[in-house]
């Protein structure tokens, strides 16, 4: 049965290169020739690869990545002839979903963070222009999304003469529009005390590109940190191969033996022991 489980991974293996390397000569062609490879009617729709990477994104949104962690603990599952893998990876899949949710979390913070940016130069450049501030609100708004999902309140505010600091204010509690705080209190300022509300979203723009800069940097400094952690993480499944190479059998020992199904518990449990805390130190030093 290991073996059958073995050929035929072996074999889906060759039929996903097969297609790859075929997709990939097809998208040489395209790109080299302009147009079809028999000099054909050129092509105007997207290139192959971008059209297979949109398919990947668009199948890995619906399914999540997470069932890797089940597909993988099926195969060693298979290839062990036994269960225990396949609860594990079963187990593994809430784990990861949390995971991939919160790196999506965090990509759409940045996102709004760096609208918020464009948002704050718009503005400024609209207010140079000679345009009022509620009408200078209005047109960089249309142009950028920094105002998010408070938009419409923010943008009824300023149109209407209302509480456009105020509108500010909430729009700022969503994550990673905390500069918007920095924009109210510039148009109250501005409004209030008749100062230049260019010159305060100039500054106000400087801070925020300086705070981003800061903070892109220090996630540079923690890269190798990541890799390290990602690395050791790692060594355990390449030292079961090197042991399967050398013929051990390291599956069979691992879940067919009260020895070995001890050392398999106590390593996973110092696998995500130490996983969590190396995640806690990179996060502290993020938050610092």
């Amino acid at each position: 049965m290991c073996m059958a489980g073995a050929l035929l991974c072996l074999a889906l293996l060759v039929r996903l290169l097969g297609g790859r390397h075929q997709g990939m000569r097809r998208a040489r062609l395209l790109l080299a020739g302009g147009g079809a490879a028999g000099g054909g009617v050129v092509a105007t729709g997207p290139p192959l690869w971008e059209q297979a990477v949109a398919e990947l994104r668009r199948r890995s949104g619906r399914w999540g990545a997470e069932w890797a962690a089940l597909a993988a603990g099926m195969l060693i599952g298979l290839l062990g002839a036994s269960v225990i893998p396949v609860v594990a990876g079963a187990a593994g899949v809430p784990v990861l979903r949390r995971v991939r949710l919160a790196r999506q979390e965090r990509s759409a913070t940045e996102r709004r963070t760096d609208a918020v940016i464009v948002l704050c130069g718009a503005l400024a450049g609209e207010v140079r222009s000679g345009w009022q501030p509620g009408a200078a609100l209005l047109r960089a708004a249309r142009d950028c999304d920094g105002l998010g999902d408070a938009q419409a309140a923010v943008v009824a505010a300023a149109r209407f003469g209302g509480d456009v600091p105020g509108a500010l204010a909430t729009a700022a509690r969503q994550p990673g529009a905390e500069g918007l705080l920095g924009l109210a209190a510039c148009w109250r300022v501005a409004v209030d005390q008749g100062a230049g509300l260019a010159a305060g979203l100039d500054r106000l723009d400087g801070a925020l590109r300086a705070e981003r800069d800061q903070r892109a940097d220090l996630r540079a400094q923690l890269a190798g940190a990541r890799a390290t952690a990602v690395l050791l993480a790692a060594l355990p499944a390449l030292g079961l191969l090197l042991g399967a190479a050398m013929g051990a059998d390291p599956l069979r020992v691992l879940l067919h033996s009260g020895a070995g199904f001890g050392c398999l518990t106590a390593g996973a449990v110092f696998e995500a022991a130490g996983m969590w805390w190396a995640t806690r130190i990179v996060r502290g030093a993020e938050a610092v």
